[in-house]
C-alpha cells in the first residue's frame, strides 16, 4: 500500500515539476558540434527532449530518495539503475531500478521501481562511511560499482562487480600508487576519487578520477587545470592495463565572493565506442550557482602512464586524452543541478536518449534533476533521427 501511495505521489509531483519547468530551451531545440577534432565522421548532435525533477523529501520503501550519482540502462529489461552516494547515513549503500516514461514530445516522468542494497564481501550491509558509491553500469548480466573511499581515514577506493542483488562476486585490483597515505604525498584525495566508470564494447572497463591524485599535482583552480587518470582495466582479470591522462579543465566561475568556495571535477564518463567517450565535467560556485559541461574525448594516441610514478616530476613526454566540448548545460538557458550521471539509453520506439542525472547531496535546496536529450549522431553509432 505505501509503495502504490509514493508511486503515485511521485508520479504526480514530476508532472507538475515536468509541467512547471522555465522553457529556457525550447524542446527540440538542436545542439551540433559537426565536426569535432576536425574529423566530421564523429559528428555528434542532440535534440532537447525535457527535464524532470524527483524533489528532495521523495521516500521509497521508508527511505529517503537521494544522492544519484551515477545511471545506466539495461538493455535486458528497458529500466535504468542509478546509484545514490549515501554513504549509510540514511539508508543501505544501494542502487534504483528505474522506469523513464517518454512520449513522442519529450521525457515526461520518472518512475522508482525499486531498491537494492549492495553488500560487503561478507554477505552484509556496508556500515556507515565504509562506502561512498559513486558510479555504476551494467555489465554482463551484473552491477560494476565504484566506491571513492575515505583518503583521511585510509580507507581505499574500490571497483567491484555484484549481481543484480547486490551480492558481492568479486574487486579489481586498485594501481599502485592509489591508495591513501597519511602525508598526502600520493594517493586519492578526499571525496575526489572513483568518481566514473564505464564500459568499452571490447570489453575493457574505464574508470574516471575526478581530479588528481596527489602526486601528480594540485586540483583545478581559476587559473590552472588538473591531471586526473584513467584506469583501463582487463574487465575479465580485474587487473589494470594502462592509464591515461585527462586535463580536467579550470574552475569556468569564480564565487561571488573573494572568500567563496569553488570547484570542477570530472564526475562521470561514458563509452561511444572504443576510442571515444563523453566525460561530465561539474563544478560549483558560491553565490553562482552550478555549472555542467559534456566533453567528447578521444583515448587514440593517449600515453600509458601506469608506470610513471608522478606526473608533474617525469621528464617522459606525455600525450593526455584529446577532448572536445560538445554540450554546455549553462549557456544552453538549461539551470543545471549537481549533474553526477550519464548513460545513453532508448525509448520504446528505439530512439537514443541521452541521460544526464543530478545528485541533491540531501539537500532541501537541490533536486534529483534529470536531463534528456535525443541523440541524432555520435560516435559509435549509425542512428540516424530527426
Amino acid at each position: 500500500m505505501m509503495k502504490k501511495q509514493l508511486f503515485h505521489t511521485v508520479f504526480f509531483g514530476l508532472l507538475l515539476s515536468s509541467t512547471m519547468m522555465a522553457q529556457a530551451l525550447e524542446i527540440g531545440a538542436k545542439i551540433n558540434t559537426p565536426c569535432p577534432f576536425g574529423e566530421c565522421s564523429n559528428g555528434f548532435e542532440l535534440s532537447y527532449f525535457g527535464e524532470v525533477d524527483v524533489p528532495t523529501n521523495t521516500f521509497f520503501q521508508n527511505v529517503e530518495v537521494g544522492g544519484l550519482s551515477g545511471i545506466d540502462y539495461d538493455p535486458n529489461t528497458g529500466h535504468y539503475i542509478a546509484i545514490s552516494d549515501d554513504r549509510s547515513e540514511k539508508g543501505p549503500t544501494r542502487f534504483y531500478t528505474l522506469s523513464l516514461d517518454f512520449t513522442k514530445e519529450s521525457l515526461k516522468a520518472v518512475h522508482i521501481l525499486k531498491s537494492t542494497t549492495l553488500l560487503t564481501k561478507q554477505g552484509k550491509p556496508f556500515g556507515k562511511m565504509m562506502a561512498d558509491s559513486e558510479s555504476i553500469r551494467v555489465f554482463n548480466g551484473k552491477v560494476l560499482w565504484t566506491s571513492e573511499g575515505w583518503g583521511s581515514h585510509e580507507i581505499p577506493p574500490f571497483v567491484r562487480i555484484a549481481d543484480m542483488n547486490g551480492h558481492f562476486i568479486r574487486e579489481f585490483t586498485l594501481p599502485k600508487g592509489f591508495a591513501p597515505t597519511k602525508n598526502h604525498k600520493s594517493g586519492i584525495r578526499d571525496n575526489l576519487a572513483f568518481e566514473g566508470s564505464t564500459v568499452l564494447p571490447d570489453g575493457d572497463i574505464l574508470i574516471g578520477m575526478e581530479t588528481a591524485l596527489y602526486q601528480d599535482g594540485p586540483i583545478s583552480s581559476l587559473l590552472h587545470g588538473s591531471l586526473a587518470r584513467i584506469i583501463r582495466y582487463n574487465a575479465q582479470t580485474g587487473k589494470p592495463k594502462a592509464e591515461y591522462v585527462y586535463p580536467v579543465s579550470p574552475i569556468p566561475q569564480a564565487a561571488a565572493t573573494a572568500k567563496g568556495g569553488n570547484d570542477n571535477g570530472v564526475s562521470e564518463i561514458y563509452a561511444l565506442d572504443n576510442t571515444h567517450y563523453l566525460a561530465l565535467e561539474r563544478g560549483w560556485a558560491e553565490g553562482v550557482g552550478n555549472y555542467a559541461k559534456l566533453f567528447l574525448v578521444d583515448i587514440s594516441g593517449a600515453t600509458d602512464v601506469s608506470n610513471i610514478a608522478s606526473l608533474i616530476h617525469t621528464k617522459q613526454r606525455i600525450v593526455p586524452v584529446r577532448k572536445t566540448l560538445v554540450l554546455n548545460i549553462r549557456a544552453l538557458g538549461i539551470k543545471p543541478d549537481n549533474l553526477e550521471g550519464i548513460t545513453i539509453g532508448k525509448t520504446k520506439a528505439g530512439q537514443e536518449v541521452l541521460i544526464i542525472e543530478a545528485d541533491n547531496n540531501f539537500n532541501k535546496h537541490e533536486t534529483n534533476q534529470f536531463l534528456a536529450f535525443k541523440v541524432l549522431k555520435r560516435p559509435g553509432s549509425n542512428q540516424s533521427a530527426n
